[in-house]
């Protein structure tokens, strides 16, 4: 097995808002109690420190796209160290495996409030079912210690201990081959999530292959395009006539909007169609719309005017979810649009109007597509 990457913390760039001084020596103390976690009592240390630092730091700044960053860093460096731990001693040294995030940690672009999602890949493809009886009892201590570090377990079970993502390299190929070539509902759910996969800890050489692989069907499958495109256009945005802002009327936070499903996933989805359509298999939202300019798919003022409304929902996100916190309620992504300032309130009509005409982009770039399905 290959080394564990170690995550390069000095690149990350000082959330604005935040004392230099205040931040490295913060950070270091949460990296020394990772380094010096050998059991779950460590464990559990490292991942109250981190969640305190991560804390302060969403009261004390607006960078979203730093924090969100800086957060998926930080639990990047936890994981590994789990899975280090937990491995330990297991007998697997002699087998080539990588422990992959996916989803919003594949994506590194991790708010306050996210479930698990992961999966395995393995090599061997003559005895793929040995293997993976010896990999489950494994994945399912590493999906429980995460849970106990505060990454609960997934409810749609996407996670390494499932025997349907504990795969070897093979068998993955012949997954996303499957997706590509079906475009069933399923396939455009599980592609949502799984076409964000990122290596972080083990032969990551596997993840590297799988994702060139990938990035050179997915793009060479425009009919996979259209269809995604058509999923992704069923979101509808929450802005009715003059531009009003529109809420909902029932379910658990009526009067609210859903910054996630109803505004942040349409900018998801889209540069996830545009990052495969460019060949590209980079996995995070601003990149992938940063290689569809390179590409000449997208204008670049476009594409940054996109990336800009993102992380300002993103940063409304975590100040949703970091409320919810301090009084002790479940973080959620609901936001009541008359709660926000006049200032606010003009940047969220913004991000809207800005999600319309990527709405709009797509119907141009994919024509016909809505009526796939």
């Amino acid at each position: 097995m290959t080394d564990t990457i170690s995550p390069d913390l000095d690149r990350i760039s000082l959330p604005e808002g935040i004392p230099a001084a205040q931040f490295e020596a913060e950070l270091r103390q949460v990296q020394r109690a990772v380094a010096a976690a050998d059991d779950e009592a460590g464990l559990l240390l490292a991942a109250r420190r981190s969640q305190e630092l991560v804390h302060r730091l969403v009261d004390q700044t607006q960078a979203a796209r730093a924090m969100t960053l800086f957060i998926s860093v930080l639990n990047d460096m936890l994981t590994r160290r789990v899975v280090e731990v937990v491995s330990a001693g297991t007998g697997m040294d002699g087998v080539r495996w990588c422990w992959i995030s996916l989803g919003s940690e594949g994506r590194q672009e991790q708010t306050l409030s996210s479930d698990q999602d992961n999966g395995i890949i393995f090599a061997g493809d003559t005895d793929s079912d040995a293997l993976r009886a010896k990999m489950l009892p494994l994945a399912q201590r590493i999906n429980a210690a995460l849970d106990a570090c505060g990454f609960p377990l997934c409810t749609g079970e996407v996670m390494a201990s499932n025997p349907q993502w504990c795969l070897s390299l093979s068998e993955w190929k012949e997954r996303f081959r499957n997706w590509i070539i079906e475009g069933d509902p399923q396939a455009l759910l599980n592609a949502s999530i799984f076409f964000d996969l990122r290596p972080l800890h083990g032969a990551t050489e596997l993840a590297g292959e799988l994702g060139d692989w990938l990035a050179r069907e997915a793009a060479a499958n425009p009919r996979f395009q259209f269809q995604m495109a058509a999923n992704a256009m069923k979101r509808e945005i929450p802005l009715g006539l003059f531009n009003r802002f529109v809420v909902d009327k029932h379910g658990k936070y009526p009067g609210t909007i859903d910054l996630k499903v109803g505004v942040a996933t349409l900018f998801v989805d889209a540069a996830r169609i545009y990052g495969l359509a460019s060949g590209s298999h980079a996995s995070n939202t601003a990149e992938r719309f940063r290689q569809a300019v390179n590409t000449h798919r997208l204008h670049p003022n476009d594409a940054e005017r996109w990336i800009r409304a993102f992380y300002f929902v993103q940063m409304l996100r975590l100040k949703i979810q970091q409320r919810s916190y301090r009084l002790g309620l479940e973080m959620h992504n609901h936001l009541d649009p008359r709660e926000l300032d006049r200032s606010d309130r003009w940047f969220l009509r913004d991000a809207l109007l800005a999600a319309r005409s990527l709405h709009r982009r797509l119907q141009l770039d994919y024509p016909g597509s809505q009526g796939m399905f």
